[in-house]
Formats: structure tokens, sequence, C-alpha cells
């Protein structure tokens, strides 16, 4: 009986939650549906990031009177640098390098916005965090990078921790790598991995047949038998975009040993350094902060927004799988109270 009037407690609960949340949701809905890209737009000045950090700190250490100095100062140079306006900078991240290079989509809008307003030799930092992925996609990713270096603009790659494979195939467009002291870098070769299951289908005795139009439409594949024909031209395609590889880095990174660098190896920034496939060590923190005394620094994003379906969803969730953890707890600590009173 008592179970019972529980779960009626917590099926109460959870409807007056579910009934707040849409009613919340439903107040945002309307701006929500505004924004028919489905998008959210943003802009950081860095610099004005950076002085509210500096004011907190210096309201802390400083004596009253210094603090006042201080801000009296800043005013005053502010003053100053609106006569003398400072160049700008624009940073975009790409730090969720994923395999399918699934950010570009991100990355060429926050490209589309900087080449509307964006002057020659105006400088792009991109930071890039990415172990590679599909061809087609870092090819893609690359190809958007060079199109703010098409326009004249100055770009500046930063790596903290990982641009290798598809990740240095996007850093190397860039007219500067600089990379952390740990940064892995490099990696540039091709690899794939085709499992294959077609003995394990004939000792089953499972009959596996593929059509095709054409000599290579399909070299090996996950069912069917791999032959030595097949196999060698897969081969040769890897080889073949291999070369490619090789190609567009040597393009762009003409300093580079090829022979020495190209072999599929990654190496630390340190020793990245002295192969040419970086251009200084430095941390892109520390190259952000000392660009904001000569630039404004504004940091350029463009993400998916949430649809109200998948706010709703999330809430929903939330709000029903924190109600039966409370539940369980509940009946839980009830049962443990019954059994010491029975013993």
């Amino acid at each position: 009986m008592e179970t019972l009037q529980q779960l009626g407690l917590f099926f109460g609960q959870t409807l007056i939650i579910v009934l707040a949340i849409v009613a919340i949701i439903l107040t945002i809905a309307s701006a929500t549906l505004k924004n028919k890209m489905g998008k959210a737009f943003e802009v950081e000045i860095i610099n004005d990031k950076i002085d509210e950090q500096k004011e907190a700190l210096n309201s802390i250490i400083m004596t009253e009177d210094d603090f006042k100095k201080e801000k009296k100062r800043l005013k005053k140079e502010a003053k100053d640098e609106n006569k003398n306006p400072k160049k700008f900078s624009y940073l975009i991240d790409f730090l969720k390098g994923d395999v399918e290079a699934s950010a570009v989509d991100h990355l060429k809008e926050e490209i589309n916005a900087v080449l509307t307003v964006a002057k020659k030799d105006d400088e792009v930092i991109l930071r890039i965090e990415s172990p590679g992925g599909v061809v087609h996609g870092y090819g893609l990713a690359a190809a958007q990078i060079l199109r703010l270096r098409e326009a004249g603009l100055q770009v500046t790659v930063c790596v903290d921790k990982v641009a290798a494979s598809g990740g240095y195939l996007m850093s190397c467009v860039a007219h500067k790598i600089i990379a952390s002291p740990f940064a892995i870098i490099g990696s540039i070769g091709v690899v794939a991995q085709v499992p294959n299951f077609n003995k394990l289908l004939k000792k089953h005795d499972v009959e596996y047949k593929e059509y095709t139009a054409g000599d290579y439409k399909r070299t090996v594949s996950i069912f069917g038998e791999i032959t030595e024909k097949g196999e060698a031209k897969f081969r040769e395609q890897l080889e073949v975009t291999h070369l490619l590889f090789k190609g567009f880095v040597g393009r762009y990174r003409p300093q580079l040993n090829m022979e020495k660098v190209a072999t599929g190896e990654y190496w630390y920034g340190e020793t990245a350094l002295e192969l040419n496939l970086v251009d200084k060590i430095q941390t892109s923190d520390d190259y952000i902060l000392n660009k904001t005394k000569t630039h404004n620094v504004l940091k350029v994003s463009c993400e998916k927004k949430p649809t109200l379906s998948d706010k709703i969803s999330g809430a929903l969730s939330k709000s029903v799988s924190l109600t039966i953890d409370k539940l369980v707890r509940e009946l839980g600590t009830k049962k443990q109270n019954l059994e010491i009173g029975n013993n």
C-alpha cells in the first residue's frame, strides 16, 4: 500500500515538473523560432575580458588609493586609444575535430563573417585541435582556411594539444604555425581499416553476393571476398591519396624535407620545430595575450542552437531522471528502516 502511495506521489511530482517545464519553454519559444538559421553567432572582445580580470585582481591586491589611480590611468589610456584605435585580429576556434570534421560547418560560417569585415593584412588566429579523420572532410576544412589567405589576410594557427593528419592538413595552410611544447604534430600519412567477415560467412554457409558495374567499383568490402586485384587497387588508391597529401603540404610548407616528415609519424612540439613543421613554440594563451597589447582581438563563434524539441526532451529527461532517483532513495531508506526495526 505504501509503495502504491509512493508511486502515486512520483507521478504527481513528475506531472507538476513537466507542466512547469513546458510553461517555461513556451515563453521562450517565440524568441527561439525567430532564429531561422538555428545557429547562435557571437563576438567576444578578448581585450575586455582580460581587462575585467585584471581589474578584479587589482581591486584585491592594490590599496584603495592605488586602485583609483590605476582606474584613472586606464581611463586615460582608453581615451588615447580611441584617438589612435588598435588594429583588429580575429580569433576562430576549431577545437572539436572529430573523424568527420563536422565542425567545418561552423568554421565556414565564422570565416564568411570575418571575410565581410576584415581588411587586407588583418590577422586571423585559428586554434586547431584535431587528430584527423576523413580526407574529404579535412580537405574542405583546409580549403575554408585557404579562403582567408587568398583574401590577403595573415593566417596564424595555434596548436596546444594536437594537429595530426587532417589536423595538420588544415594547419599547413597558415602563414605561421605556433605549437605548445608537447603538442602532437605531423602524421602526414594515410590509413584505412576494413574488417572482413567473408570467411565467417562461409563457415556458417551464408552466401553473400555483391553486384557492381566497373572493375574497381568495389575493391575491398566488409562481406565480400578480397581478391589480390582488388587489394592491389585499394593500396594504389591509398598511395595516390598520400601523394596528394604530401603535395598539398609541400605547397604551403616548402621548407619541409618531405621524405623525412611524410612517413605517417608524429612529433612533439620541440622536435616539430626542428623539422620545420611549426614555426614557434608558444601556447595560444600567451600568443593571444601578447596580441591584445597591439590589437583588438575579436573571438568569432557560430554554433548550432538546440531546437525547441531538443530543449523539451532534454529537460523532461532530466526531470524524470531526478524524480526517479529521489523515489528510489526514499524507498531504499524506508526499507532499511523497516529492516532495522524488525531486528
